[in-house]
């Protein structure tokens, strides 16, 4: 089931208050043509990308209940319509805008793109590797053994070769925690994010006589390009109370948020990370813990009460052993959580893979098939959820108009989805990469009929295939 691109069919543009009507203007009913909002403030735009209306999905999951059926919002044979950069229409029978791209998505589904929250894009350098190791293993013979050998250049082919992963699942938001490595790598690093059209956080570590470099790399870096952020990457720990402090003063400089690793494997108990992050005021809304696996009752109330947001890794987290995160206390306390890839330990991109095991391991370890999360609660995890972790969600994780135009399109007419029973389930139970047909990123279609848009994929994968020669040569 492939879609098709065709000329406009309705000649004359609608006028501006039917497609972006006020809040509530236009309830949601049968036979309903528009169901628009107010348009959140608007951020950068890399120029305007051309209007695009996806005509007649069979299902859209808009993620926002006021827009559709249920807690996903979803409503059956409706359009999209995204105008520079932006959402700017969901419902039935939407006129399409004088120039406007139509694109026939006839029975296939619409949904929000992918907000991968913690991943780490250079180590697809060290893929597989490792394998009998747990975390501290795995650090030690193939993290911190391969990064000193990778040089500008080929940290640029490890890392467009990641990111194109990603974006061909259906990853539009991804935040990367990049350990210290010096300004020209950084460069190479963000350009190849950049070329690859995906809406980024870099998530800047650096070793503490090196601090000038984060404000330098956001100023001169990240914040002329238009899908482009920043955080503060930190090591939790009372034995680094100080660099800890130190980054804290300078994320709160630059007010950005703070990133870091947070109690993956059962041995970190010793560093009282929590402590450390309590002690140098870094425990609060502004603070996105990864893994979170080992908490104690008392923390995850901490936790909660402090607003700290949470990424979730568990195909990362069962690779290496480490254990099963509280999904259910964590949910019982409302602490926000979304998830994450978590870069080499789970050695390609798959969010379907990554929601069935969230999932998954709940269920098995509770023996309960209704614990959360739920088909769901995992589905919003992926997206709306991630984009409340880190602040975004004015701008990106459902399919409200006026928010930025990150649209994933998947066909279910496959061998491993088909036939249709339940939709929704479908996507986390049967769901995979190659099910994405249409990625758009901030309107501009990154992904059609299954291919990447301008990217060569064989010369992106011959590129890195030479770059781990070199770094293996090296050894």
């Amino acid at each position: 089931m492939t879609p098709t691109t065709n000329s406009p069919t309705t000649p004359r543009p609608p006028r501006r208050r039917t497609v972006l009507a006020g809040i509530g203007a236009v309830p949601l009913a049968t036979g309903a043509t528009t169901v628009t909002r107010e348009a959140p403030r608007p951020g950068r735009a890399a120029g305007h990308a051309p209007a695009t209306l996806l005509r007649g999905a069979g299902l859209v999951v808009t993620m926002d209940p006021a827009l559709g059926a249920g807690d996903l919002g979803t409503l059956e044979h409706a359009d999209v319509l995204m105008r520079d950069g932006r959402i700017a229409g969901v419902g039935r029978r939407l006129p399409a805008p004088a120039g406007a791209r139509v694109v026939d998505v006839s029975g296939m589904l619409v949904l929000p793109g992918f907000v991968d929250l913690h991943n780490h894009l250079w180590q697809s350098s060290i893929r597989g590797g490792c394998h009998t190791q747990d975390l501290y293993g795995w650090l030690a013979g193939c993290n911190r053994a391969t990064l000193p050998r990778i040089g500008p250049q080929d940290m640029y082919r490890f890392v467009r070769l990641a990111a194109l992963d990603a974006l061909q699942a259906g990853v539009t938001t991804l935040v990367d925690w990049v350990h210290p490595i010096p300004f020209d790598t950084s460069e190479q690093y963000i350009r190849a994010l950049d070329r690859t059209g995906l809406r980024f956080v870099y998530a800047m570590a650096q070793n503490t006589a090196d601090l000038d470099l984060v404000p330098r790399v956001k100023k001169e870096l990240l914040d002329p390009l238009p899908l482009a952020s920043a955080q503060v990457a930190v090591h939790a720990g009372m034995d680094r109370l100080d660099p800890l402090r130190r980054s804290r003063e300078v994320a709160r400089d630059l007010g950005l948020m703070i990133n870091s690793h947070v109690l993956e494997h059962r041995g970190d108990r010793a560093q009282e990370p929590i402590r450390s992050l309590r002690t140098t005021d870094a425990f609060g809304p502004d603070l996105l813990m990864n893994h979170a696996i080992h908490l104690t009752d008392d923390e995850i109330a901490q936790v909660a009460e402090a607003d700290v947001r949470v990424a979730h890794c568990p195909l990362s987290n069962m690779r290496l052993g480490s254990g099963i995160i509280r999904l259910p206390e964590f949910a019982r306390r409302g602490v926000r959580t979304g998830l994450g890839h978590d870069g080499g330990t789970n050695d390609t991109s798959d969010m379907f893979g990554v929601m069935k095991a969230a999932v998954g391991l709940q269920r098995a370890l509770h023996q309960n098939a209704e614990v959360h999360p739920t088909i769901p609660a995992v589905l919003r995890m992926a997206t709306l959820g991630g984009a409340e972790c880190v602040h975004m969600a004015d701008q990106v994780g459902s399919l409200t108009p006026g928010k930025r135009a990150d649209v994933l399109v998947l066909d279910p007419g496959t061998l491993n989805f088909a036939p249709r029973f339940d939709w929704l389930g479908q996507i986390v139970l049967n769901g995979q990469p190659g099910n994405v047909s249409h990625v758009y990123v901030d309107g501009r279609a990154r992904k059609e009929r299954g291919k990447l848009v301008g990217v060569d994929t064989a010369e992106v994968v011959r590129e890195a295939e030479r770059a781990a020669a070199r770094v293996r040569a090296g050894a």
